[in-house]
């Protein structure tokens, strides 16, 4: 038996899902099984597409937080409300392993597990500051607001993209040559 720790894959599909959301109920499938969640949902309920928006714009909450004792406090307050029992599961051949989550639960509320329980371990084993908002949005004047998982080794990543970290760099070559004239 392996444990399924949750962690990585659950706040990088989170993030996937904030910075570029699905159109509908399939979509948020596809992307689940992208990140690689491989046991099926319960039936689709109409209110499912609608419901996981919810539980994404609750945890850019926890994201946007930025005092460390309160994000925690947030994140607890998810963990809460996703409470499920812990279980052992076989299935695609992947071995016994643990999920979080009972098998009739409606999609958004295995998600909000599943990413506040992802969440919760990434913060906790990789370090509070490393769930954030690109900083290219810090500057007015540029657009970018997707969230950064930090999961570099040195743990310093600022940018969502290249691009991002490459148009920050020319804003401030721009302003150092400004300040010059």
């Amino acid at each position: 038996m392996h444990l399924n720790p949750y962690g990585e894959y659950a706040v990088l599909l989170a993030a996937s899902l904030a910075n570029d959301w699905p159109e509908d109920r399939a979509g948020i499938v596809d992307r689940t099984s992208a990140y690689g969640m491989q046991m099926p949902f319960a039936k689709a309920r109409p209110s499912d597409h609608a419901g996981v928006r919810a539980v994404i714009d609750n945890w850019l909450e926890v994201v946007d937080e930025g005092m460390p004792r309160r994000r925690a406090d947030l994140l607890n307050q998810h963990l809460a409300a996703a409470a499920a029992y812990p279980r052992l599961t076989d299935h695609d051949n992947e071995g016994w392993h643990l999920h979080y989550r009972d098998e009739d639960q409606g999609l958004p509320h295995v998600l909000e597990a599943v990413i506040s329980v992802g969440t919760a371990l990434h913060l906790t084993t990789r370090g509070m500051h490393r769930l954030h908002r690109c900083d290219a949005g810090t500057d007015p004047s540029d657009p970018c607001r997707n969230v950064v998982v930090d999961i570099t080794r040195n743990g310093r990543q600022r940018y969502c993209s290249v691009r991002c970290a490459n148009r920050a760099a020319v804003r401030r070559h721009r302003a150092r040559l400004a300040q010059t004239r």
